[in-house]
């Protein structure tokens, strides 16, 4: 019997692991979901220039993102090749969720270069810690039963962190909007870091197994630059980052969004109603993340992948005219539908293409592609507030300013807010469907790989034994 086959399926250490994803997400959805209120609307930054700033960083993600992918790959070292990265990383990660929202504001320019560069600060540490924490997924759980009942485990983990992230701010910020509430931030970063912190230091204890026959993949791990031409020359990643760009332009979207569009669109002020909506769409992903591994299990990942983009424009479609909190509830139950797509598939899928490359490179460059897929899919922030600023300047609404704005001006302006919750989103899912049809690895390919990539694994065993 192969190593693979013996695997056994632990819950205890799947919880363990799963820690880590929580803090992952819970520090990177916590920025995603009030970074720009907070700018916008609390600290006043014009919209042009929180735009500008993320191009900015976007581009330095172009080096930051693939780099500590492909540093992690060919680290070696007797505590393993992923843990020293994280261990290092964690609480600077935590640091700088606190130092998120304490800008300088003796003028819009030093507001700007504070944000740009925090940003940047944050996404650089960010990307250490997070890059290693998912390149252990598919080097730790080897077989496709064990990765399925694992990633059940990761995903609920996943959703609790997002839960965390939109709906702990509500009970320390009473409105997201008011200038009043900085100091609020401030203290809502400081326990967001401190259950962070907790989460990865379950994660480092108990939740890190690094197999040592990975240890050999030194030997030949490929340079930096003949790593970025395998992973570029992959066309089964392509089409994977390609779509998840599309997904993770949504995935943005929506809670960027979700504060404004509770107070303008839905007539809800409160930030615990607004965070009530939002974490209920997470809520509901926890129950629909079981639909989306049956249908896996019926018709593969990459028609699973499309079907789960295909729901998610169907369950949008409401925001184009919902107006109050109660249909705005149902409304977010069923985008759970969609999210739940969007996170089920995307580490089997990457773990899927790595097992097919490593048959052509002979080592694991997991850290390689979740890398170059991180800095594909922060380029949706680029989109993201490129198509924000765009419908705010063009209803007048670059520099935030309520109290001046007639009611015929709010309208124009929800109406705006309801194309950022719909037709936007619908038209990235429609491009990520097509680019899924072009995926090349089949569900009965992927069984075929597999079933090689465990002889592959025997020997490197054998040669590990000797």
């Amino acid at each position: 019997m192969s190593n693979v086959e013996r695997e056994q399926f632990s819950l205890k250490h799947s919880l363990a692991y799963s820690s880590g994803l929580f803090s992952d997400v819970l520090s990177y959805q916590f920025f995603t979901f009030l970074i720009f209120t907070f700018y916008y609307s609390v600290i006043g930054l014009p919209s042009d220039w929180i735009t500008l700033a993320f191009i900015i960083w976007s581009i330095w993600n172009a080096l930051n993102d693939p780099m500590w992918g492909i540093i992690s790959d060919r680290t070696n070292t007797k505590w393993g090749r992923r843990r020293p990265y994280i261990i290092i990383s964690f609480i600077p990660l935590c640091v700088i969720t606190v130092l998120l929202w304490t800008p300088i504001t003796t003028s819009s320019m030093t507001t700007f270069f504070y944000f740009l560069i925090i940003i940047i600060l944050f996404d650089t540490i960010y990307t250490l810690y997070s890059i290693n924490q998912t390149s252990l997924f598919p080097e730790m759980f080897q077989s496709l039963a064990i990765r399925s009942k694992v990633n059940n485990v990761r995903q609920i983990f996943s959703v609790i962190g997002l839960i965390f992230a939109f709906i702990l701010p509500a009970f320390f910020i009473p409105d997201y909007t008011l200038s009043q509430y900085a100091p609020n931030y401030i203290v809502t970063g400081i326990i967001m870091a401190i259950v962070m912190a907790i989460g990865a230091l379950i994660f480092i204890k108990w939740g890190i197994k690094e197999k040592a026959i990975f240890a050999v993949d030194k030997e030949s791990n490929p340079s930096f630059f003949k790593s970025m031409g395998f992973t570029l020359k992959n066309r089964a990643f392509i089409c994977y980052a390609l779509t998840a760009l599309a997904n993770w332009y949504v995935f943005g979207m929506l809670p960027t969004i979700v504060p404004l569009f509770g107070r303008f669109a839905l007539d809800t002020p409160e930030s615990f109603l607004q965070s009530i909506l939002l974490g209920l769409a997470f809520i509901s992903a926890i129950i629909f993340i079981f639909f989306w591994r049956f249908v896996t299990l019926k018709v593969g990942l990459r028609i699973g992948f499309i079907l789960s983009m295909l729901s998610f424009i169907v369950v949008l479609i409401p925001f184009l005219w919902i107006s109050d909190f109660m249909s705005g509830l149902i409304a977010f139950f069923f985008v759970g539908l969609g999210l739940s797509g969007s996170l089920f598939f995307r580490d089997p899928l990457v773990s899927a293409i790595a097992d097919e490359d490593e048959l052509r490179t002979g080592v694991r460059r997991e850290g390689s592609f979740y890398g170059v897929n991180a800095l594909i899919i922060r380029l949706s922030t680029i989109f993201i507030f490129v198509t924000i600023n765009s419908v705010f300047v063009s209803t007048g609404w670059k520099v935030f300013a309520p109290e001046t704005a007639t009611p015929a001006e709010i309208i124009i302006y929800a109406n705006g807010l309801r194309m950022l919750m719909f037709t936007f989103p619908a038209i990235a899912l429609a491009f990520g469907i097509f680019i899924m049809f072009l995926f090349p690895l089949t569900k009965e390919k992927m069984e075929k790989v597999r079933e090689k990539v465990n002889k592959l694994h025997e020997e490197k065993h054998a040669r590990l034994s000797k």
